[in-house]
């Protein structure tokens, strides 16, 4: 986790089982994704309509690879790993910022 995410981790030092951790884990996710989100839509607003239609192109395929590299379903079920998951979103927060 990236210190700039930490702060949503109030209670969540110490999970006391995986099902804690999950929820841990995901709470610092969103709050990564929200920051993400504003990063995006404050970038979009500064761009004329060509631009924002090439950062849509590379918000989609970075999606696609954030997916891939963080997800995968084998038969049984849908599987993330929410660490990856959040470190690559933070990174993308850095990278519009």
């Amino acid at each position: 986790m990236l210190p700039m995410f930490a702060w949503g981790a109030e209670n969540c030092d110490k999970p006391n089982n995986d099902f804690d951790g999950l929820y841990c884990l995901t709470k610092v996710y969103l709050e990564a994704d929200k920051e993400l989100n504003n990063s995006y839509n404050k970038l979009s607003k500064l761009l004329n309509k060509q631009q924002k239609a090439t950062l849509k192109r590379g918000q989609l395929a970075w999606m696609r690879e954030r997916n891939d590299q963080c997800s995968y379903n084998d038969g049984d079920g849908f599987f993330v790993n929410m660490s990856c998951a959040t470190n690559k979103t933070a990174n993308r927060v850095n990278f519009f910022e």
